[in-house]
């Protein structure tokens, strides 16, 4: 926490309103707000494709898997890409690793395995606030009142998904497994604006896959140590289809999305999009598990929609001029 802290006392985030910072163009804005709801899209359907893995593993080896198979597409990005980083920025990118990788993700699936896919969902809901809130103190971004509806309205929708999705399985809620959730939560947000203070100066595909290889060096190293070897010979084909897709798609293909993503809109306005990942997973459930949604969830599912729309054509806000080096 005090290396965290003092990089932000060393070297704080540009104030995002000043005169020589101009507003993003319509066309860029548009193509940012695009891919950061095309990450959280994929996001979603992470839920479905860890449900297969978690059938025949635990959470610890699923996110090993999941990271590994993550890497492959982003090793020529590695070989192509120098990544130019000082010392201190070195610093900065493993910490944001750290928190945003093993950190989060373990905790995150371990609180998911004490608790509902209801429960989970309604605190995932929670991102928006969260970083929004994040962003308003740390980056000094300005969301404006509309920004500020859209996201509650989204967040609305997010609970509605929640308490509309009720789960199957022979397993309870639990405070725990609840708080542990948030918690994740909002270990995210500090991994989200680390890389955006990183890509204020750097390219989003360095600080995207460097930040992935060092999070799953780590991943390597605790796992095996912590939770034995991940199992081999008795995983399906099924399965290893799941964590292929859980790697490529919901993990490298998602980072390099929000990461250019947020170089392009302010990461308060792209927050409200994160309850995409909800309202895609719930969709999978109906259509790919046979669940069923109620009217409730339904409604939330319209909110989120609408609250994206609102937010891309009607808030305000400001964000500085990507300028990576090199």
């Amino acid at each position: 926490m005090t290396g965290w802290g003092a990089a932000f006392v060393l070297r704080p985030f540009p104030l995002c309103e000043s005169e020589d910072m101009p507003s993003l163009q319509p066309k860029r804005r548009a193509v940012g707000f695009l891919a950061c709801a095309s990450a959280s899209a994929l996001w979603g359907c992470g839920f479905f494709f860890g449900k297969i893995a978690l059938a025949e593993m635990n959470f610890a080896h699923m996110v090993l898997y999941r990271f590994l198979f993550a890497m492959l597409p982003l090793l020529p990005l590695l070989v192509t890409h120098r990544p130019g980083l000082k010392a201190r920025e070195w610093r900065t990118l493993a910490i944001a690793s750290f928190l945003g990788i093993p950190v989060q993700f373990l905790l995150q699936f371990y609180g998911l395995s004490l608790t509902t896919v209801s429960h989970a969902a309604l605190m995932v809901g929670t991102m928006p606030v969260i970083l929004a809130v994040g962003a308003t103190i740390f980056a000094h971004e300005r969301l404006d009142l509309t920004g500020w509806i859209a996201l509650a309205g989204s967040t609305t929708g997010a609970a509605l998904i929640a308490l509309g999705h009720h789960a199957t399985g022979a397993g309870n809620p639990s405070l725990t497994g609840d708080l542990l959730v948030v918690l994740s939560l909002a270990i995210a947000l500090f991994w989200i604006l680390l890389n955006k203070r990183l890509m204020d100066t750097h390219s989003p595909i360095v600080v995207t896959a460097y930040g992935l290889l060092l999070g799953t060096l780590m991943l390597m190293f605790w796992v095996p140590m912590r939770y034995g070897l991940p199992p081999i010979a008795h995983v399906s084909l099924k399965a290893w289809l799941a964590l292929a897709a859980s790697g490529v798609l919901c993990t490298a293909t998602t980072t390099l999305l929000w990461n250019w993503g947020m170089t392009q809109v302010p990461a308060s306005q792209a927050g409200v999009l994160l309850n995409m990942e909800p309202l895609i997973g719930s969709l999978l459930g109906v259509f790919a598990l046979g669940e069923h949604l109620g009217p409730t969830a339904w409604t939330g599912g319209c909110l989120i929609l609408f609250a994206a729309i609102t937010l891309t054509t009607h808030s305000r806000a400001h964000v500085p001029e990507h300028q990576p080096a090199g």
